[in-house]
């Protein structure tokens, strides 16, 4: 979709490029595109759109999961984790620059929401998976199918067990689950 260049939001950042502080030497980049303008306008429309996002409206912060990266959007700074390079980091903070600003040239569509979700735990989703690791999913352990399905790795369907009538149970509490965290 194209945005009209009156209806964006972002138009100029600033981008910077560091390896991670807890992490010296990593071979991994996060990248801050620090804003020109404060979008704080736009998180509770992109906390309404995005799946699994969750959003401090006090705290002005929205975090959310994009393509196994953690991102984070603040009113003046969108940063981005798990990066390879430079060039990789610009190509990915445009795209997001372009998901909030498709957002924001809908916003009149979209009802904002100030909702705070509950961050996903994979003990808690281990929990409610029928266990004794059959592999039917394609992981090794129900954990790892846990810790794959709260970072969106993996789709909840690919636990064909927890779809039959015996776990009719666990399986209700988990969608309930998933669907409180805006994974569902």
């Amino acid at each position: 979709m194209t945005t009209d260049r009156e209806e964006m939001l972002i138009r100029r950042y600033d981008l910077e490029v560091t390896s991670p502080p807890c992490e010296p030497g990593a071979e991994r980049w996060s990248a801050f595109a620090h804003l020109e303008d404060d979008i704080s306008e736009v998180l509770p429309y992109l906390n309404a759109v995005w799946k699994g996002a969750i959003y401090d409206h006090d705290a002005q912060i929205l975090t959310w999961r994009m393509g196994g990266r953690a991102v984070s959007v603040r009113p003046r700074e969108l940063a981005v984790s798990n990066l390879e390079d430079r060039d990789e980091a610009a190509e990915v903070v445009e795209r997001l620059i372009a998901r909030i600003n498709e957002v924001w040239a809908r916003r009149g569509e979209i009802q904002p929401s100030l909702a705070r979700r509950r961050r996903l735990v994979a003990l808690d989703v281990y929990k409610l998976l029928p266990g004794g690791n059959c592999r039917a999913c394609g992981e090794p352990t129900c954990f790892v199918f846990a810790t794959k399905l709260t970072t969106g790795q993996v789709s909840v369907e690919a636990c064909t067990p927890l779809f039959t009538e015996e776990h009719a149970e666990k399986r209700e509490r988990l969608l309930a689950l998933l669907e409180e965290a805006g994974a569902g």
